[in-house]
């Protein structure tokens, strides 16, 4: 058995500009078969049970009733032989107790960790994948030799307890390219984790800016040509914007006082 992937070639535009020419990219994604309905996974079941369809089909309503009840109650609820799935969220943070409020959750997760037995069963299937160029013609194929390693949710989403994402950005996802200008200062972070341009993130992983311009200058920001929303506070301009599906492009001018050097890249080393 192996796993199949595609890897085919698109073009990468960083902003909305029509001429923009963009980059040639080959980009990877499962190559998934059809998927299996309730019914046959049942009937599958049931053949390697001995039991009836209609005794497995029962079973199978009940389980997926209590697993439903329960993670909505805030467990952490097994999954026989695959592993617990639980809730969990995306949310921004905030220096202030009286800022937090349910507007700062970006979304409700579905959180599945598997069983060490399953991560193992992946990691040491093949993977073989198949490189179509721009015009769909197949150009390659190739047999994976990579080290098999399998993401952890865990220690990916620092979710336990319903803690909130803390830690840093995986190396899987999308780089985010950072530009600055201008003699201001500004930082970029994710869940209070420094972000320096080339980082990786995931889609929907919400990026907040910070920035502190130049004096009676008022600051700007765009994520791929569109802009970030910045407010005003103490004269520190916040905003904050959820990673594309896409490698993208943040630009920042924090305003440059007339006859003053814009002082390299600004950034924050912190």
């Amino acid at each position: 058995m192996a796993l199949k992937v595609k890897a085919v070639e698109r073009n990468i535009k960083f902003t909305k500009d029509e001429n923009d020419p963009g980059v040639w990219r080959y980009v990877m994604s499962p190559d998934l078969y059809i998927a299996l309905n309730q019914a046959k996974v049942i009937k599958e079941a049931a053949l390697r049970s001995g039991v009836s369809q209609g005794v497995m089909k029962a079973c199978w309503d009940a389980a997926g009733e209590v697993i439903k009840a329960w993670a909505t109650e805030g467990h952490s609820v097994a999954l026989p032989g695959l592993g617990s799935m639980r809730f969990g969220l995306r949310a921004k943070s905030v220096a202030k107790v009286e800022d937090v409020k349910t507007s700062l959750i970006s979304s409700r997760r579905i959180i599945f960790t598997p069983t060490q037995d399953l991560k193992d069963e992946l990691a040491n299937t093949s993977i073989q994948i198949t490189c179509y160029d721009r015009n769909g013609d197949v150009v390659k194929r190739v047999t994976s030799a990579d080290a098999g390693t399998v993401e952890d949710p865990e220690a990916e989403d620092g979710e336990e307890n319903g803690q909130g994402d803390q830690s840093t950005p995986s190396n899987q996802g999308f780089a985010l390219t950072i530009s600055k200008t201008g003699s201001g200062s500004a930082s970029i972070s994710h869940n209070g984790n420094a972000v320096t341009s080339g980082a990786n993130l995931n889609e929907d992983d919400e990026v907040e800016i910070s920035i502190t311009p130049a004096e009676d200058q008022v600051p700007t920001a765009t994520v791929n040509g569109s802009s970030i929303e910045l407010t005003e506070d103490g004269g520190v301009y916040t905003g904050s914007f959820a990673m594309p599906g896409q490698a993208s492009t943040l630009v920042i001018d924090t305003g440059t006082v007339e006859g003053e050097d814009d002082g390299g890249d600004g950034l924050d080393k912190d």
